[in-house]
Order: structure tokens, then C-alpha cells, then sequence
């Protein structure tokens, strides 16, 4: 079975910035999640998310009663915590834009 994918606008902006041969990298990733959503590591909850690809990190929420994957952001290591917490603050937020839009 195959989830949908859905982004953040933030996750889009960020995601056009990269060079070209990280992009295909991070596409691939994708595409396995699209397979497999929970091949990534658990971040305190198992619907949360983290996938890294080269010196990146893949932030995404699974949402399995919608068959969605929705990702969130991508960030550098550097910034990886400051990711991860205001993910965690939003995520009933995100909740509320998948139940209403999906």
C-alpha cells in the first residue's frame, strides 16, 4: 500500500534551496516512505518521525487512519533540536490541517 505525501510550504522552500544531487537523494527517501513510513527513527512519539539522508535530517508525522505521511521540515544537524521541539509544540496543529484539508 502506498501513503500519500504531503509537505509543509516550509518544507518546499527549504527543500528548492538544495542542490540538485541531495534533492534525488532526499526524492528516494520518499519514495521508501511512501512504501514504509515507520522505516525511520521514532522521535518521542511513533507517529514522529526522523530520517537522515547525507548530513540531513527528514522531519515527518505519519497519520495512519488517513494513509498519510505528512512532512514537516528538513533541517542540518545544527539546527536539529530547535526542529524537533517546534515540531512537537505544532503537532496538534498539524493534526487539525491533515483532518480538515485530507
Amino acid at each position: 500500500m502506498k501513503w500519500k505525501i504531503i509537505t509543509t510550504r516550509d518544507f518546499d522552500i527549504d527543500f528548492s534551496k538544495l542542490d540538485n544531487s541531495i534533492k534525488k537523494k532526499i526524492f528516494k527517501e520518499i519514495e521508501q516512505i511512501k512504501e514504509n513510513p515507520f522505516r525511520g527513527k521514532s522521535l518521542g512519539y511513533s507517529f514522529f518521525r526522523e530520517k537522515k539522508v547525507k548530513s540531513y535530517r527528514l522531519y515527518y508525522l505519519v497519520y495512519k487512519e488517513k494513509i498519510i505521511v505528512f512532512v514537516i521540515a528538513i533541517s542540518s544537524k545544527k539546527n536539529q533540536q530547535e526542529i524537533i521541539n517546534r515540531i512537537k509544540y505544532l503537532i496538534p496543529f498539524y493534526k487539525q490541517h491533515v483532518d480538515e484539508n485530507h
